[in-house]
């Protein structure tokens, strides 16, 4: 079992136009709501794989029903934690030439009571579970070592752990020693306090956050693949060059393929090398969809992966 944790979901509303101009009318071609938030999509991409999962996630309000109704419709296993306030709608809006623009609002403020519900039902879920995939940002009113206080949990549970956060949450759960930390490049180099431009700023910079407490790193480097850091080497996994149509969500299938693969496997380089190609074949993809494994196969074919003692 691979447990997933949403703890600020969405309903994901992508709107496809011709054109994104500014100052300019651009004409819709299609509308689209689904279930969103990083974990909900990460356990899509590992219900779909044919692996076990269950997504955990607040839901209050009419969006929070609606967003119910879309994981049910997946057919993706969940368990919605009850919440007052009504969850939030994030706006995605994508063009024919692949140009994305992303509004996301701030999400619910939860209250102490609601916070200490949601612990409780990952706690629960953690028996039989091998994975806990710690997913997205937190919203207001939620701690910033609320991720930390699952991964000391996790891992007294013997489960691992993949943390994919930003900002603060992230410093503090990087203390608490995560399995996996998979920043993508910009929350990298918030983490950091520095910019990172070339190979060598990536592979150092993978090297110097597995050294603030993760086991392993997988720094997402959009369509420049990825580079994973763990004991003793680093692995860099390069990507076909494709016509990437909307990159959203892509973060989130190259790591819950990582884990996927992990889960298998337990190969560390081959684990890197499934989640670039994933998070690849999902870029390629009009509006928000994420691959099959089929459509991720055909680019781990196509995936260079070098390993750099």
């Amino acid at each position: 079992m691979i447990v997933t944790l949403t703890v600020n979901p969405a309903i994901d509303r992508t709107i496809s136009v011709d054109r994104l101009a500014f100052e300019d009318r651009a004409r819709i071609d299609s509308r689209r709501d689904s279930a969103g938030g990083r974990g909900i999509n990460a356990a899509g991409v590992i219900h779909d794989f044919g692996a076990q999962t269950l997504a955990i996630f607040p839901s209050g309000g009419k969006q929070g029903k609606r967003l119910e109704e879309l994981v049910a419709k997946c057919g993706l296993p969940s368990l919605p934690v009850p919440i007052a306030h009504e969850i939030r709608i994030n706006l995605n809006i994508t063009d024919r030439q692949g140009l994305t623009a992303s509004l996301n609002e701030a999400g619910p403020q939860l209250d102490k009571p609601e916070i200490e519900r949601l612990e409780k039902a990952v706690h629960k879920s953690l028996t039989g579970a091998s994975w806990l995939l710690l997913c997205g940002s937190l919203p207001p009113g939620v701690p910033a070592d609320f991720y930390a206080r699952l991964v000391a949990i996790a891992r007294r549970r013997k489960v691992s752990t993949l943390l994919d956060t930003d900002g603060p949450a992230l410093r503090e759960a990087l203390a608490a020693g995560p399995t996996v930390v998979a920043p993508n490049q910009p929350e990298a180099e918030r983490l950091l306090d520095r910019a990172l431009l070339t190979r060598n700023h990536f592979i150092d910079a993978a090297a110097r956050i597995r050294q603030m407490g993760s086991e392993m790193v997988l720094l997402s480097l959009g369509s420049r693949g990825a580079m994973g850091a763990a004991a003793g080497y680093i692995v860099e996994a390069v990507p076909p060059q494709v016509d990437a149509l909307c990159p959203i969500g892509s973060g989130d299938a190259l790591a819950a393929a990582f884990t996927w693969s992990m889960e298998r496997t337990g190969d560390f380089t081959d684990s890197v090398r499934w989640g670039v190609a994933t998070g690849t074949a999902s870029a390629m993809l009009p509006g928000l969809r994420l691959a099959s494994l089929a459509q991720a196969q055909e680019i781990y074919r196509q995936v260079e992966v070098r390993r750099i003692e």
